[in-house]
């Protein structure tokens, strides 16, 4: 996967294992700190912000990942720059980026497959 070298995918099978524990990826996103969490408190909401809890270790070799591939990966720079039009900061763009390559990295270590670049097609 682009953005994802040895260190990274070691720091990555670290933290989280073969994935074994989780359930689904959004499990997985809430372990490693890349899912949105609602503050509330009563009858306020006060909108969704990154979480601060999470393995940091995994946080950090995803953000890291990430923000390699927005710069490199002509897919990933293509979600990040339309995060980023939506009016999302740096930080929170990358996250977002973050998230959705760890939804990929999910699903390759579940059927046991390889990445495999695909454009999107219109529909």
């Amino acid at each position: 996967m682009p953005g994802v070298g040895v260190k990274t995918a070691s720091q990555i099978l670290l933290a989280a294992g073969d994935f074994s524990a989780f359930k689904t990826a959004g499990h997985l996103a809430a372990y490693a700190g890349v899912a949105p969490v609602t503050r509330r408190s009563g009858t306020s909401i006060r909108g969704e912000f990154p979480s601060r809890a999470g393995n940091k270790r995994l946080t950090n070799a995803l953000f890291h990942s990430a923000w390699v591939a927005s710069c490199h990966d002509p897919l990933s720079k293509a979600y990040y720059e339309r995060k980023r039009a939506e009016g999302k900061r740096h930080d929170a763009a990358v996250m977002c980026l973050a998230r959705r390559r760890l939804n990929v990295m999910f699903a390759m270590v579940k059927a046991g497959s390889f990445y495999e670049a695909k454009t999107p097609v219109a529909a």
